[in-house]
């Protein structure tokens, strides 16, 4: 009874014993992966550069669309509708009218033009000044600017807008140019199909490439990996420190990655900012942001041990040690 109650312990304390050893192995493999890879640092070098430089294209198109999207999202909010009155609309009938669209939840800013002061603009803009001056009466209607919410500003909306305001009594003709919205928005949704496009593109390239370089690395170790199944390593204790390798190329790349987005978006910015203090604008070139930059690099972390997975899988398998 003894003895079995002692051999009971003996495997339990095995079991103990090689949980808590299995971390520490795994990170005896982690850094010696590390180690193998600054043994050949021409190879490793120049695999994390053609890396770094393939996730640094979809990141500076990501940085274009989110830009892009940061100015467009102004255009809408400047968008305005133009309603022309009646001219037979008096002054209280205007103000009324004015309370009224003020209360629409579309609507963020209502800007009132009278009669009088659009017909001193348009003597001073169309160069007939003298010429109107022989005008009886002004033919010119009170206008109103009215500025849609964030919300109101996109094309569908902004035009289901202008047909509520159309019914007003007072309107006489509401004005919306819905072509270039509808335009800004085609244009934004084809930027952003390229960018998905072409992400994809350079995605499937950084897979292809760490697949290649760990192929490598496999065929340089053929003669080790036979040796090791012939003693009676498992496939998985074989395949793990190419996949560390895989992690590491992910993590250096999507390092170098983050810091030449982050140099050319310092770089751009200067000529940007120059270029918009021309238009009196202070738009700022925005970079990446922290959970951006871990984003980036948790992304090729993914894709480079994806790539290493699909090599290690298929040439370490293969490799069966000779019978001689």
């Amino acid at each position: 009874m003894s003895n079995i109650h002692s051999s009971g312990l003996k495997a339990r304390s095995s079991l103990l014993t090689r949980i808590l050893t299995l971390p520490i192995r795994h990170v005896q493999q982690a850094i010696g992966s590390l180690g193998n890879l600054w043994r050949t640092p021409f190879t490793t070098v120049m695999t994390i550069f053609v890396l770094g430089v393939s996730l640094a294209l979809p990141a500076t198109l990501h940085l274009f669309v989110k830009n892009a999207q940061q100015v467009s999202e102004k255009w809408d909010s400047a968008a305005q509708i133009t309603l022309f009155l009646k001219l037979s609309t008096s002054e209280k009938s205007t103000q009324n009218l004015i309370k009224r669209i003020s209360l629409y939840n579309e609507v963020a800013e209502v800007r009132y033009i009278s009669a009088e002061q659009a017909l001193k603009e348009f003597k001073i803009l169309s160069g007939f000044g003298q010429s109107l001056e022989y005008l009886e009466t002004n033919p010119l209607p009170a206008t109103l600017l009215v500025t849609p919410t964030q919300r109101a500003s996109q094309a569908q909306a902004a035009n289901a807008l202008l047909a509520k305001l159309n019914k007003e009594r007072e309107v006489d003709q509401g004005k919306l140019d819905l072509e270039w919205l509808t335009r800004l928005d085609a244009i934004a949704r084809l930027i952003e199909d390229i960018v998905l496009g072409v992400a994809l593109l350079l995605c499937l390239s950084v897979v292809l490439i760490v697949g290649n370089t760990i192929r490598l690395a496999i065929l340089n170790e053929k003669d080790a990996i036979a040796i090791m199944k012939l003693v009676g390593a498992t496939d998985s204790f074989i395949q793990r420190p190419f996949l560390y390798s895989g992690i590491w190329y992910g993590i250096f790349g999507g390092i170098l990655s983050c810091i030449a987005v982050t140099l050319l978006a310092w770089y751009l910015g200067y000529a940007i900012s120059d270029l918009t203090a021309l238009y009196q604008s202070n738009f700022q070139l925005q970079g990446l942001t922290g959970s951006e930059a871990l984003m980036l690099i948790a992304f090729a972390v993914v894709l480079s041990l994806l790539g290493s997975y699909i090599s290690v899988s298929q040439h370490i398998k293969a490799i069966e040690p000779n019978a001689d």
